[in-house]
């Protein structure tokens, strides 16, 4: 830092002919000047400047000196200037992860506004309902559904929280009826996510009342798009996030069950390699994911009962 500032300042003493006016375009104190440039010249071992009671001359040396500093100095200011054109316009590849069922819902209809403010950035999304080592994999950015990283180098962005709640096709409890309490679902056929917390016991509360079932699947799978179709195909009953089936219910293709009881909700985060200095087509998405939660007011809907 100091060798910085000892060549920005002889290129500025020679630029202006003053050591005053050197100073204060670098916000120095006339002393901290001296002695900047007096230890600039002590480390060089040559003279590079001349005062008299009149002016302020470079010598020999320090026209040769001057010519190369202010060469480099340039070339240091071109380099910033690239990078913070980078960093302010966002450019590259942006690699994304997240479940198909967030992809698909929360993703894919908003890439074209995204890629519409930011043309220069290329998105690649990798669906998957497991977790991949973002470091590794060279993930810039994965939505998930943990409120920790088992990793330090990972930061967690929170966006919202999620009811899981169960619901099943109108000709379905037409058929099998509804169900009344949890214990209930014993006798119903469960469509069930496979990648969940014990995905065969289902803990639920209401006020301080708290009742554990154990439910056995007519269909078990990892994608809760497989499970979607199958109940809105009259297949049975499902238990998944609102952000998944909120359009389902709110169109009627899927009913709300056991709605007065809670299971264990689910916190959304955004999660990204940390660094001081995020690319700004990081920056831009987790902002622009965030600021969509926000103005669409996602974790009220998706946390009221209906």
């Amino acid at each position: 830092m100091d060798r910085w500032t000892e060549i920005e300042l002889f290129v500025q003493v020679a630029e202006t002919g003053s050591l005053s006016r050197a100073a204060e375009a670098l916000d120095l104190s006339n002393a901290a000047a001296s002695r900047h440039l007096a230890a600039l010249e002590q480390r060089l071992g040559a003279r590079l400047v001349e005062r008299n009671t009149r002016r302020l001359y470079l010598t020999d040396t320090g026209q040769e000196f001057f010519a190369r500093a202010k060469h480099i100095l340039a070339e240091l200011k071109d380099a910033e200037a690239t990078v913070n054109a980078t960093a302010l316009a966002p450019t590259g590849t942006l690699r994304i992860t997240a479940s198909l069922s967030f992809a698909m819902h929360h993703i894919a209809p908003l890439l074209r506004e995204y890629t519409g403010r930011y043309p220069q950035v290329t998105v690649q999304v990798e669906t998957a309902n497991r977790y991949f080592d973002l470091i590794e994999n060279n993930i810039d950015v994965a939505i998930r559904t943990r409120e920790v990283e088992p990793d330090s180098n990972i930061t967690i962005r929170r966006l919202g929280e999620t009811r899981r709640i169960l619901a099943a096709a109108p000709r379905y409890l037409a058929q099998h009826g509804r169900p009344q309490k949890p214990e209930d679902l014993q006798h119903h056929k469960m469509l069930i996510y496979s990648y969940a917390n014990n995905p065969n016991e289902l803990r639920f509360t209401q006020g301080g009342e708290v009742t554990t079932v154990q439910v056995k699947g007519l269909l078990e799978s990892n994608d809760g798009q497989v499970l979607r179709a199958a109940a809105l195909d009259g297949l049975g009953v499902l238990v998944q996030p609102t952000y998944i089936l909120f359009d389902d219910i709110v169109a009627g293709r899927l009913v709300p069950v056991l709605d007065a009881w809670d299971l264990p909700r689910l916190t959304i985060n955004q999660a990204y390699p940390t660094r001081r200095h995020l690319s700004a087509k990081v920056r831009t998405f987790i902002d622009f994911i965030a600021e969509y939660f926000e103005r669409m007011d996602f974790e009220r809907k998706w946390t009221s009962r209906w």
